[in-house]
């Protein structure tokens, strides 16, 4: 189909991006870090019956195979989801979906600094620090009070964004051939299980939770569409696209979240939302300016050959 890749880039937009919106409103019924909790229990398990149905080797065995497992399941799982759900309770969903775009841009900067191959230009620096002012713009916090719920709230999706990059980038650093669904899978299970403890630890409780249809609805949604659906999707379209172009639904995905946000939960983004959010995307296009490059005469050749 010709348009096979661009309509699941889409779909994996809209899975991504309304995810932050299923989030804010699963807020309102379940605690927050919790919630994480029983989403990747679901979408762990799910996910493990994927990796044995499409892989033949779904279990790891080596320790560096159990060293992605653990990277991947405390800094990409768990620290980040754990964040971003206490992050959600004070912001809108459409700047919690651009301070996580700035994910690709911190990637950049933690590759700089532990993988010793990578090197940051002077042009990549800029574009590195303007993706940082997109944060302060979109943040806009008052300087009078500097610990108002909704800055603390950005700083934790910050946070969030940070570990998910920092994951992504030792995860470069250990030599493994695990399946990457299997690595989800496993990743996804042991997150859930330091999340449930860090729920114990905040005092959450399961006697907390409202079972209302909107409260399994949001967390249904979150395991199979973002999660099950979702993954399933970007594991297609990474072997096809490859990472660079896999990176621009980060940059979809705000506007997902903000058009979701509006129309179900009455979220109005502010004119420092959009800035922000134009500052971030500019960052990332020049810190990515060369792969981005190669990518746009990539595509324009393969059209070309195709006429």
């Amino acid at each position: 189909m010709r348009f096979r890749n661009a309509i699941l880039f889409v779909a994996l937009a809209v899975a991504w991006g309304s995810a932050f919106t299923a989030i804010k409103a699963g807020l309102e019924f379940f605690p927050p870090v919790l919630f994480a909790a029983f989403r990747y229990d679901l979408a762990g398990v799910l996910m493990l019956g994927y990796a044995i149905f499409v892989t033949d080797r779904w279990i790891p065995r080596t320790r560096n195979e159990w060293a992605l497992v653990g990277i991947g399941g405390t800094l990409m799982i768990a620290a980040y989801h754990a964040f971003l759900f206490v992050g959600e309770q004070g912001t809108t969903s459409a700047a919690a979906a651009i301070i996580v775009s700035l994910s690709p841009i911190l990637t950049t900067g933690f590759a700089r600094a532990f993988l010793p191959d990578e090197r940051l230009t002077i042009v990549g620096t800029v574009g590195l620090l303007i993706g940082f002012a997109g944060v302060g713009v979109l943040s806009n916090p008052d300087p009078n009070n500097l610990f108002d719920t909704r800055t603390v709230s950005l700083f934790l999706i910050f946070l969030a964004a940070a570990s998910f990059a920092l994951g992504s980038v030792l995860t470069r650093r250990v030599d493994g051939d695990l399946p990457i669904e299997t690595m989800e899978a496993w990743s996804m299970l042991l997150g859930a299980v330091l999340m449930h403890g860090a729920s114990v630890a905040l005092a959450e409780s399961v006697s907390d939770v409202r079972w209302t249809g909107e409260a399994i609805l949001a967390l249904l949604y979150l395991v199979v569409v973002a999660s099950a659906l979702g993954f399933l999707i970007y594991f297609d379209l990474l072997d096809r696209l490859g990472p660079i172009e896999i990176n621009l639904v980060s940059y979809a995905a705000p506007v997902v979240a903000a058009v979701t946000g509006l129309l179900f939960l009455g979220e109005t983004p502010t004119a420092y939302t959009v800035v922000g959010f134009v500052l971030i995307l500019v960052g990332f296009g020049i810190l990515k300016r060369d792969a981005l490059r190669s990518e746009f005469t990539r595509f324009r050749l393969h059209s070309e050959s195709e006429k």
